[in-house]
């Protein structure tokens, strides 16, 4: 056990820290934790149309159903702002979170990140008129704005950003003598940058255009995005990524925040993919997305914590135990495992290695394979990752109750793997520190 741990110290944890310390990936990752209203919005507004469409089909409710029509144009008018626009609110994000980093003007960083993704799609919009494809010119397709783009979002919005910084650290800006006020003065620093990074990237794309023919975003899509997310869908790089981020965090890093910009960008577009065939009355396209991971294996917070909590009430005899879970039930039942990882702790404690990335991979496995068998949908609809157990599944499975046994499952098996760990933990306690007369833990 301390041999592995000191190779885990030796050889994963530098890594962790040196992602941990790129600032395009930081930014890359608060670009995504920025837009989780508009994710949030979009996906409750899949929510209700479901809930009124099943109660037509399953339950017979008619009049209900006619009832919550005005509410169910309104969610697809939600869902127009929101979801059908991901990747544009993601470029604008995109600007500002990298501008926020390297010390830029954010609002002209976020512009100038836009505008180069936009550069980068095709500007032909496919309408079918009378059963005949028609190609619209100089008309945008609005499912490029959705998640489609997202990978042409985060390249070109990065490009175009970084010649915008280049120039704009480099003073390559009309120098004003006058005193102007700020907004005037921010604009005139950051419009020669601006122009030449928008002009470099439509020189780009132009070049990409005359050698291949098509549009670099649509290349972008076909030849890479969607390999990697399909990619993201093997059993064998759900299991990798689940275990590299409970190595990270029994290190006391948080695993999930120094992959974030690869969880993000392959498994929570799979998620909107998910998201919007269920929108469009479409079958999910992807077996497993973001929220899988939340809601069949890091209930309780990273390495499914809320178990150890409960394994540690039913079987520990400790005190100082049994007062961290009860301090930690409450943030556990939300999905917060701080209060239990660290104050145990369960970070760097060799007893609880084995079951802290043993039991996350096991849900992992066990959830896959019951997904690929089919008896449960998918994840389809994003949930706050502070939404409670059994709850959150059967929501973001899209009203599955079958998720809700999963859940209970999958906690039980959580429970299974910890609680000789905890009792273990225990006797270990119990040799270190004999019980004697004048011990204050009977």
């Amino acid at each position: 056990m301390n041999r592995l741990v000191r190779w885990l110290e030796d050889y994963v944890l530098p890594l962790a820290s040196r992602l941990g310390q790129i600032r395009w990936l930081v930014a890359l990752r608060d670009a995504f934790i920025s837009l989780m209203p508009i994710t949030i919005a979009g996906s409750l507004a899949v929510l209700i149309k479901s809930l009124v469409i099943a109660a037509r089909d399953h339950l017979g409710w008619e009049t209900f159903a006619y009832l919550m029509q005005p509410l169910v144009s309104i969610s697809n008018l939600v869902w127009r702002g929101t979801f059908s626009l991901y990747a544009f609110f993601f470029a604008l994000a995109l600007g500002y979170q990298l501008a926020k980093a390297f010390e830029g003007n954010r609002l002209a960083a976020a512009i100038v990140s836009l505008s180069s993704f936009a550069l980068s799609i095709a500007n032909v919009a496919q309408i079918k008129f009378h059963g005949d494809n028609i190609a619209v010119k100089n008309a945008f397709d609005i499912s490029q704005f959705s998640t489609t783009g997202l990978f042409t979002a985060i390249l070109f919005g990065s490009i175009g950003f970084a010649i915008y910084l280049a120039c704009y650290k480099g003073r390559i800006m009309i120098q004003m003598k006058a005193n102007l006020p700020h907004a005037e003065q921010a604009a005139f620093d950051s419009m020669i940058p601006a122009m030449i990074a928008i002009f470099s990237i439509g020189g780009i794309n132009y070049l990409f255009q005359v050698m291949k023919g098509k549009y670099f975003g649509n290349w972008l899509l076909t030849s890479i995005q969607e390999p990697l997310v399909k990619w993201g869908q093997g059993f064998g790089t759900v299991l990798l990524v689940t275990l590299l981020v409970q190595v990270f965090w029994f290190f006391g890093i948080n695993g999930l925040g120094v992959l974030s910009p690869i969880f993000d960008s392959i498994w929570l577009t799979a998620q909107n993919g998910n998201i919007t065939a269920i929108r469009n009355g479409h079958v999910p396209p992807y077996l497993w997305v973001r929220g899988s991971f939340d809601v069949f294996a890091w209930f309780g917070g990273a390495g499914g914590t809320l178990m150890l909590i409960v394994a540690i009430l039913i079987f520990s005899k400790r005190t100082d135990y049994r007062t961290i879970a009860k301090i930690s039930l409450a943030p556990g039942i939300f999905n917060i495992g701080e209060p239990i990882l660290l104050g145990l702790p369960v970070v760097l404690n060799p007893v609880y290695l084995i079951p802290f990335l043993l039991t996350p991979v096991v849900n992992v496995a066990f959830s896959y394979w019951i997904s690929v068998m089919g008896l449960v949908n998918p994840v389809q609809v994003a949930v706050p990752s502070i939404m409670p157990p059994i709850i959150g599944p059967f929501l973001a499975c899209n009203y599955d109750w079958r998720a809700i046994i999963l859940s209970i499952v999958d906690m039980l098996i959580a429970l299974a793997i910890w609680s000789p760990f905890v009792i273990a933990a225990d006797k270990i306690a119990d040799t270190n520190n004999p019980k004697t007369f004048f011990s204050t833990q009977f």
